[in-house]
């Protein structure tokens, strides 16, 4: 039966961050993504409430990661005399391949449909959607290779 291992979950929760506080930072796409709605960097300081935002996205992204934990877990199942094995492969290239899979075909559709009705352009869009792509990638490969550590 598939064990949970909260180390790892609770880690890979800290990845959307730490990705966030990169990939958003004017250096890197911060300018493309505010420049893609139409804003600057002081309106998306007015009126934020940053610890809030910070404690709940963290909560968030302990679901997302015991959801993907459990997801990759559930799909490396080979049937054995009729009982499932869990852990058939795990390294991180595998983990990360899941989480591209996992992004494409779930986040992608709800960040693209939602975004459409939102009236957000194509550009911002996409660097959305590559911020979770490649976040949730890394999420999956640090938690596949992690499960197959036997702490």
């Amino acid at each position: 039966m598939y064990e949970i291992k909260f180390l790892p979950i609770i880690v890979a929760a800290l990845i959307p961050t730490i990705m966030g506080f990169i990939y958003y930072n004017p250096a890197v796409m911060g300018k493309a993504w505010m420049n893609s709605m139409g804003k600057t960097e002081k309106e998306l300081q007015e009126g934020f409430n940053f610890p809030v935002v910070m404690l709940i996205s963290l909560v968030l992204a302990f679901f997302l990661s015991f959801f993907l934990d459990t997801t990759i877990e559930l799909s490396h199942k080979t049937v054995e005399n009729g009982e499932l094995i869990f852990g058939s492969t795990h390294t991180f290239g595998h983990g990360a391949f899941h989480g591209i899979f996992i992004a494409l075909m779930t986040g992608i559709p709800v960040l693209v449909t939602n975004g459409m009705f939102e009236r957000k352009s194509a550009k911002n869009l996409l660097i959305n959607t590559l911020y979770w792509v490649v976040t949730i990638s890394l999420m999956c490969g640090l938690l596949d290779a992690w499960n197959k550590a036997p702490f």
